[in-house]
């Protein structure tokens, strides 16, 4: 990956393409520049826990697709079943992150990992903290 690749392209351009996420398997990088919030228990290295939702896992995820389509500067990177794929550019650097949502089913509702991360940098200064924030309180207006 071509640092200067991803700050001189747009949209989803220059981002490596998406790979499927294990969310089980996945290891956090060292650096301070991700955010995964999932409901308890699911990831012993989460940032946060994010309570399962009342609507079944494909209503969540076409509302966080929803929520994600309204944002700025956010393009879509790819899907695949249970599980969406964007990039969000900073609006001064262009700069490219990666937030990834998967939805499933969860007791008698629907559970959602979030997961935004830097492509570029170490520290972030709590920019995915504050995106996940953001998108997960207009999933939530959203959903009711």
């Amino acid at each position: 990956m071509n640092p200067l690749t991803l700050l001189f392209s747009r949209g989803a351009e220059g981002v490596p393409p998406p790979e499927r996420i294990d969310f089980a398997g996945l290891r956090l990088p060292a650096s301070p520049n991700t955010w995964l919030g999932a409901p308890a228990g699911t990831h012993p290295d989460q940032h946060g826990v994010i309570p399962p939702f009342g609507p079944a896992p494909d209503a969540v995820l076409a509302a966080i697709g929803a929520v994600a389509a309204g944002m700025p500067r956010t393009f879509r990177l790819g899907a695949f079943p249970g599980q969406l794929h964007w990039v969000v550019r900073s609006a001064t650097m262009n700069y490219p992150d990666i937030v990834v949502a998967e939805a499933r089913p969860r007791g008698a509702g629907t559970g959602l990992i979030l997961y935004s991360r830097s492509l570029i940098g170490w520290s972030d200064l709590g920019a995915n903290r504050t995106r996940a924030e953001a998108w997960l309180a207009a999933l939530r207006a959203r959903l009711g």
